[in-house]
């Protein structure tokens, strides 16, 4: 209630101060915000019991395990799976070819703005599975972060010089989308668990960081889709 009330204030006085008019629907509006505050309690009390724990228990099974394959992998079939259910990503990917569609880009029919709104997930999910997996190779060899995410966005600015004008805001948002609900919390526990499984790793300089390459690589692959495209 705390995090939604700056929300609703600021709604409450442009709507009575500034339009001078009463807020419309009220009844409906305070039941879905009761509806709000219950999903959102419910959600982060999800998080602190069930996906910030199995995260950390299974970078940590890893590490002991000793396997670089099977933990190279599960860090993309786990960037992968995560952005492609990401309600955000599905969101964005979808109005994106509905302006598309109404631009000329491509064709206006349901099937063709599908394949292009599956094109541009699927796009993103690959890249945050390898920006995962280059996380995950960075926390293991001690390799410092600045330097990588330095050279990420000297690609970025390069790339946007060569990207189609209609790709660019599209791909500069997907970097944001990405990184939301269902990504971020998976990512940071495994990041965190694998530095605190390796001798000589420090969970809070080495464990964080997974989140900023996966908000830098969709930038890159989705201006390359729309260049390809």
């Amino acid at each position: 209630m705390r995090d939604l009330a700056p929300i609703v204030v600021v709604i409450a006085c442009f709507q009575l101060l500034v339009f001078r008019q009463p807020i419309p629907d009220l009844a409906n509006l305070l039941f879905g915000t009761l509806q709000v505050v219950i999903g959102l309690t419910l959600f982060v009390q999800g998080l602190k019991m069930g996906l910030f724990p199995i995260g950390e228990s299974m970078a940590h099974d890893f590490a002991s395990k000793g396997s670089l394959l099977w933990l190279v992998l599960f860090a993309f079939a786990l960037g992968f799976g995560t952005t492609v259910a990401e309600p955000a990503l599905i969101a964005i990917a979808g109005e994106a070819a509905r302006v598309a569609a109404l631009g000329g880009m491509i064709a206006q029919s349901e099937t063709e703005m599908a394949s292009y709104a599956d094109g541009l997930r699927y796009t993103v999910a690959v890249s945050v599975g390898l920006a995962i997996v280059l996380g995950v190779i960075r926390i293991i060899k001690g390799w410092p972060v600045q330097y990588l995410i330095i050279s990420g966005y000297a690609g970025v600015v390069v790339m946007t010089a060569f990207a189609p004008e209609e790709i660019i805001g599209i791909a500069y948002d997907s970097g944001g989308v990405t990184t939301s609900t269902i990504t971020v919390p998976l990512v940071t526990a495994l990041g965190v668990g694998l530095a605190s499984s390796i001798r000589g790793r420090n969970p809070m300089t080495d464990g964080f960081g997974l989140i900023a390459f996966a908000s830098l690589t969709p930038m890159i692959f989705v201006m390359a889709y729309g260049m390809l495209l």
